[in-house]
């Protein structure tokens, strides 16, 4: 049966109901349910922009358009999507005996969308489509830990996790783009026989879908729907120090002086975890950081900016535990005992999707940091990371994890973002260590999570940063040199480490950080003493040649800071990634949509990061329709072609677009 309303496409067979709606131009949103009533969380989509549908209704089938984009439902429900030149973007995969009439008709028995009961009422939704073309390019996603840029063949969990961040949107190269809108824990396959998402406890299917000439088109229409990040506020386009961990406040007032006694280029600078007394305190240990009030204003007088890092775990035993059990403001466990992670103590989170829970801990932090001057903090364990994953034992104020878990990094931003904002300040940016789709318009940094030092991983990173971008998180940025491990005297890892500096002057964010080897001896008995800090890890702990190169490439990210502040520009007002792959920069170009260890900084810098330890030459593809010049400005090149560089130790190859 089907129906219209306003500007809804509407299909009614049993108990289950489709919607089809515009949502923004060239774009629908696409709804089904099986409960009473169709469901009204919006999620990550914003209220659009006002468009007309076109609709025809027939009783064998019925379309509605909306500018580039025509959808078609047969009278058995299945839906095909097309763009204005009649190419297909997304056919329905039914393989079953209800519409004799399809080509596909199939004794199989499959569901395009199979919602199987589960106890409690919800369902386990499995939403099917075609695979339409094998040569089908998907990019996006989010961040996992893979080198692989092109997701097509893959299968990726929906959840979040410790360096894993699940933002479900993704760019198909058959020229749309498609969010799935359900923040519940899930599985997405984009095989080549077939493509699929599950949600394992939900009462609707929700996507949006969006059609496009150009990736820009596409990722400036999701960006429509879903936000855009803030501007990046100045201190965001320079160099932060970090490590695990400044102990004491005269230590890493030291390491500031020592950065300005060089004349290096700092913007920022980090305290890190375990500063507190006990984890949901919110406040400093005043016997390691006795004088904060000083502390801050020496570091304006530099002008560094400092972050300061939060948990969203509570101690049983932090003073403000009691407090925030009676109120319901800490995350539920339906089985075993009430504790999310045991490092340091025994913990369980702050509900992030209760709005009382947000104003209870931007109060503590409001009080304990921002009106002492701290401006930008670091949101760390965001996912939330739990000792045991079991998705299906925890609950949140707005419902089960599994069915509404990833929602959890974005609250956690709202947190902070709405706090500030409430303060008046504007252009704000705070580091997490995860996302979900619309993470970005609360402010959201995102860095990659706690990854090992090593060059596999590397390679990892520049593949989820470029993915990120293309899922909608433009500020994007990663540990230096890893995260686990790696000793500033060991040669090799020197090497990785000043390949991973030099990449890092072209991220979004160039942002030193790691818990180098060996540990320091422990400070003091009481508070966080037992979390040790790392070795060293400033730019002059790795020796004089390594120094050298770190000055050489904080001062390229300085010469680059009116570009870079250009580019946050375009993040700011059209969702436009700052880190983009070759094809986004050159969609003309099909080899463009092949190479996946090169990207365009911005669309003007090519550069090659150096992934393998003694690489000192290396094989670069050239887009084509324009000429290149090195970085030093002493040769030329035409685009189309393949040419041979070199990339010494001191020097990662970057060319100019002419």
């Amino acid at each position: 049966m089907f129906d219209k309303k306003e500007n809804r496409l509407i299909y009614r067979y049993d108990a289950e109901r489709l919607w089809i709606e515009p949502w923004g131009a060239n774009a629908f949103r696409v709804r089904a349910t099986r409960t009473n009533s169709m469901p009204t969380e919006d999620w990550a989509l914003q209220p659009p922009a006002s468009s007309e549908a076109h609709i025809s209704l027939s009783e064998n089938e019925s379309t509605t358009s909306n500018g580039k984009i025509l959808a078609t439902v047969s009278k058995r429900g299945k839906l095909t999507i097309h763009n204005a030149r009649g190419a297909l973007l997304l056919e329905e995969y039914a393989r079953h005996r209800r519409d004799l009439a399809d080509p596909k008709c199939s004794a199989l028995e499959i569901e395009a969308r199979e919602f199987k009961p589960i106890p409690g009422g919800d369902y386990h939704l499995t939403y099917r489509v075609e695979s339409v073309s094998k040569e089908e390019k998907i990019y996006g996603m989010g961040q996992y830990q893979q080198d692989i840029l092109d997701l097509k063949g893959c299968d990726l969990e929906l959840a979040q996790r410790n360096s894993q961040a699940s933002v479900p949107f993704m760019l198909s190269s058959l020229g749309y783009g498609l969010l799935w809108n359900n923040p519940g824990i899930g599985r997405a396959m984009l095989g080549k026989n077939v493509m699929s998402f599950e949600a394992y406890s939900t009462r609707v299917l929700d996507y949006w879908i969006v059609a496009g000439d150009a990736p820009a088109e596409i990722e400036e229409a999701y960006a429509r729907a879903t936000g855009t990040v803030p501007m990046m506020p100045e201190y965001g386009l320079g160099f932060w120090q970090c490590k695990l961990r400044y102990q004491t406040q005269e230590e890493l007032l030291s390491v500031a002086r020592e950065y300005k006694a060089r004349k290096l280029p700092i913007d920022l600078i980090v305290i890190d975890f375990f500063h507190w007394p006990k984890q949901g305190d919110w406040k400093f240990d005043a016997t390691y950081w006795p004088d904060p009030d000083t502390m801050i204003k020496e570091l304006k007088e530099m002008n560094i900016e400092l972050m300061v890092s939060i948990w969203p775990t509570v101690d049983t035993k932090s003073e403000n535990y009691s407090e925030m059990l009676e109120k319901g403001y800490l995350i539920r466990t339906d089985r075993g005992i009430r504790i999310g992670m045991d490092f340091q103590g025994n913990t369980i989170h702050y509900d992030a999707t209760n709005p009382q829970a947000r104003k209870y801990l931007w109060d503590k932090a409001r009080k304990n940091y921002y009106e002492k001057g701290i401006k930008v903090f670091w949101l760390d364990e965001a996912e939330p990371e739990y000792t045991a994953y079991d998705f299906d034992n925890y609950r949140y104020h707005l419902g089960s994890n599994l069915a509404i878990g990833n929602i959890y990094p974005r609250e956690y931003a709202r947190t902070f973002y709405e706090g500030m904002e409430g303060a008046g300040q504007k252009n704000i940016v705070n580091l997490l260590r995860c996302a979900w789709a619309g993470s970005q318009k609360y402010g959201a940094l995102v860095w990659s999570g706690d990854i090992a030092s090593s060059w596999s991983s590397l390679r990892n990173q520049l593949a989820a940063g470029l993915n990120m971008g293309i899922a909608g998180i433009p500020w994007w940025t990663t540990d230096i040199g890893g995260f686990h491990g790696g000793d500033p005297n060991d040669e090799a890892f020197r090497e990785l480490f000043v390949r991973w500096f030099q990449w890092g002057a072209f991220c979004p964010v160039m942002r030193l950080h790691g818990d180098r080897e060996p540990k320091q001896k422990q400070i003091g008995t009481s508070g966080g003493a037992t979390c040790l800090s790392g070795a060293p890890n400033e730019v002059w702990s790795y020796g004089e040649e390594v120094y050298g190169i770190c000055k050489k490439y904080m001062g390229i990210r300085e010469e680059l800071r009116e570009y870079i502040r250009g580019l946050m520009r375009e993040a700011h007002e059209k969702g436009t990634p700052v880190m983009r792959p070759l094809f986004y920069v050159f969609p003309e170009d099909a080899k463009c949509w092949e190479v996946e260890d090169q990207y365009i900084f911005g669309d003007k810098y090519l550069c090659c990061p150096v992934l393998a330890a003694g690489l000192r030459k290396m094989q670069v593809y050239l887009p084509a329709g324009v000429s290149w010049r090195s970085f030093d400005g002493e040769q030329t090149y035409q685009g189309g072609s393949v040419v041979e560089v070199e990339c010494p130790l001191d020097t990662m190859p970057v060319l100019i677009r002419a």
